[in-house]
């Protein structure tokens, strides 16, 4: 008897209801396929249900006998070999298995658990290669599933909240769709979700342990986070697998690069681009890792390259003014003005390009219209980078309550004992990178960079409880018994060590924004010693109004900010000289221009360092610089620049009121904040 639309329907229904029970009650899911064998034998959408609930139910020989006659029925219907792939699979009959996988993904090339079921079977026979090649091929097809579709159209148009949901609903469909899970990883990294972008590849790799672009996802994803020795090693397992692919090789010498591997860096860079020269972004940073090496004539080469290829190449324009040596001639100024009109209101190039205006029209003379560009150029870039100086005042007032004189003795004896570290702290454009070179003149101390791993240890901490948001740090500082806190010390030793490139037996970290963690320096390396370098609060906060930084620094780009974050942070350090008497040795900048050598004297004494001639001629030292005073310090000491920030002084009221009384005590430090908790 031939079966009515509302048999049919029925039959959708009963199969439908089945389905839903499959996850949860695979015996009552096979109850209603065999009912509706009953009335409809030979159904095979019954049929096919039937043998998935005996596999359920682990009665695995019942399910193939079941599935496999359905194969032979139905050659085509790729689900009923997919079906019976995954019976073989779980009774162990692998070659069996292998074979029917192959023929569901030939039939239906978009089924996403078939092809990573098929890799499953191929890499547990011991054919890695295959199951690569697998992976590899399901990736490709990914642009033909319907599925994920939308998901890329969302991607690719930067819609990163509606890519998010469509992914994470194709992953509670199949939580085993390699595909979903890269672009998900993908669409984390857009929004700077990086740990869920790294759990997303590290579920990923488990899978497909061999597929080299998913390593190359994972070392951005590990460099991101600051981690960049793994992220080496992962970049590394991506070129063992394709030696050749450039966008690997770029990956990385820029990893290279932020470990101060500079030779190594520059000569992947200069490969690249003699196979592919038209490149300007690479120029630019090929010209970055040069600079760092001080290759001046080259980095301008480099510059000067990725502008010819790329005129409005703002970023390639502020490298060459931040050289803070090269001087523009009249056609250049001319060819920049005309970029600057050309440039997009908001862009990044109109930010790069406003800021070098701004200094061309300084070293000009005309200090006017210098200002007004910059000013233009830090409103871009606020507008870009939001940022709150009250989150700054609230941690420092938070740490001050925490971190008292008790709180310190209570845990003496506690962290990791090594003396290696030198931390020079402050606010950036005050003398760091100077007090970098000297103590990198002593034949015990090796220069390293501005490191990322404390503010790494800072994120980890203030993260560290998945169920509260962010905002435990400093508070968190108090749950940290001995153990913790020696191994957090330890830790900063280790994933320090890829930047130390001698056996010199101390180092420095010249991350100026570790003065907000003096109190968690102190607790997990006692020993370290901690330098404070400052300078003329308006000298300081004006150099960094006029500095396009690369990356962070986000309360640079207003004046009041940079007022309101010089206060917080001399408050801060004035609580740390109450609470820590000694601990931290301060060097005022004036101060070592007028007496460098007692100066000088006085900060080795401190380190624990005998006198060396060689601190006084820093200048003479060949080591990598990688700041924006790179080619100061590579000058004997001189007072040129000294008071250069007075030529704007009429335009910086904003910054002297925020600023108050720190300005008024300099090189002091006003009473309201000295105060410090006990």
């Amino acid at each position: 008897m031939s079966e009515t639309p509302h048999m049919v329907g029925s039959i959708e229904n009963e199969l439908a209801e089945a389905q839903r029970l499959l996850g949860t009650d695979a015996a009552g899911a096979a109850a209603k396929a065999e009912q509706i064998l009953l009335g409809a034998p030979g159904h095979p959408g019954a049929t096919l249900l039937l043998g998935a609930a005996r596999r359920f139910n682990g009665q695995l020989q019942q399910a193939i006998e079941i599935v496999e006659p359905l194969t032979r029925s139905q050659p085509d219907w790729a689900a009923a070999h997919y079906e019976l792939g995954r019976a073989c699979a779980a009774a162990g009959r692998r070659d069996q298995a292998i074979a029917a996988l192959r023929r569901a993904v030939e039939l239906q090339p978009v089924m996403t658990g078939a092809w990573c079921s098929l890799a499953d079977e191929l890499r547990a026979a011991g054919r890695a290669d295959e199951a690569d090649q697998v992976c590899a091929r399901r990736i490709e097809m990914a642009s033909g599933d319907p599925q994920l579709q939308q998901a890329i159209a969302a991607l690719r148009e930067q819609r990163f909240a509606e890519a998010n949901k469509l992914l994470h609903q194709q992953l509670q469909r199949d939580p085993t769709d390699v595909v979903a899970m890269q672009m998900l990883a993908a669409v984390a990294m857009r929004m700077e979700h990086y740990d869920d972008a790294e759990r997303l590849l590290q579920r990923f790799l488990q899978l497909v342990p061999n597929y080299a672009a998913a390593h190359h996802d994972y070392a951005l994803v590990l460099d991101k986070q600051m981690r960049r020795s793994e992220a080496l090693g992962e970049i590394e397992r991506a070129l063992a697998a394709d030696p050749e692919n450039p966008n690997y090789r770029l990956a990385q010498a820029v990893i290279f690069d932020r470990i101060g591997e500079y030779s190594r860096a520059i000569e992947i860079y200069a490969g690249l681009l003699a196979e592919k020269p038209e490149q300007p972004a690479v120029w630019a940073s090929y010209g970055h890792a040069l600079r760092a090496a001080g290759r001046e004539a080259e980095t301008i080469e480099a510059y000067k390259k990725a502008i010819s290829l790329r005129p409005e190449f703002g970023e390639a324009w502020w490298s060459l003014a931040d050289l803070k040596t090269y001087e523009f001639s009249s056609e250049e100024s001319e060819q920049l003005q005309q970029q600057l009109e050309r440039a997009g209101p908001s862009d990044a190039d109109r930010q790069h390009l406003e800021f070098t205006v701004g200094k061309v029209l300084e070293d000009a003379g005309d200090y006017a219209g210098s200002f007004d560009h910059y000013a233009t150029g830090n409103r871009l870039r606020r507008e870009a980078m939001p940022y709150d100086a009250a989150q700054l005042t609230d941690g420092i007032r938070r740490s001050k309550a925490l971190l008292t004189a008790d709180f310190f003795a209570e845990r003496a004896g506690h962290g990791c004992m090594a003396e290696d570290p030198i931390f020079i702290v402050g606010l950036p454009r005050a003398g760091s990178t100077l007090l970098e070179q000297i103590l990198a003149s002593h034949s015990a101390v090796e220069g390293t960079m501005e490191l990322p791993d404390m503010l790494a240890i800072v994120r980890e901490l203030n993260h560290r409880d998945a169920g509260k948001s962010e905002g435990q740090y400093p508070e968190v500082l108090a749950s940290l018994d001995a153990g913790e806190l020696r191994a957090l010390g330890e830790r900063y030793l280790a994933s320090t060590r890829i930047y130390r490139k001698s056996d010199r037996p101390m180092f420095i970290d010249k991350m100026p924004n570790n003065f907000a963690n003096v109190g968690l320096i102190q607790l997990i390396l006692p020993n370290a010693r901690i330098v404070d370098a400052r300078r003329h609060p308006l000298a300081t906060c004006f150099s960094i109004y006029k500095q396009l930084f690369a990356r962070g620094q986000q309360f640079a780009y207003g004046l009041e900010d940079l007022g309101h974050t010089y206060r917080d942070y001399v408050e801060l350090m004035a609580h740390f000289d109450a609470v820590l008497p000694g601990k931290v040795h301060r060097v005022i900048y004036e101060r070592m221009i007028d007496d460098t050598e007692a100066e000088i004297r006085s900060l080795l004494d401190y380190c624990g360092l005998p006198f060396e001639e060689g601190c006084l001629r820093f200048h003479e030292t060949d080591r990598a610089v990688r700041t924006a005073s790179s080619a100061q310090v590579r000058q004997p000491i001189n007072r040129a620049g000294l008071d250069h920030w007075r030529h704007f002084e009429s335009w910086l009221e904003p910054l002297r009121m925020a600023l108050g009384p720190v300005l008024e005590a300099y090189p002091d430090v006003p009473a309201f904040a000295a105060a410090a908790q006990d």
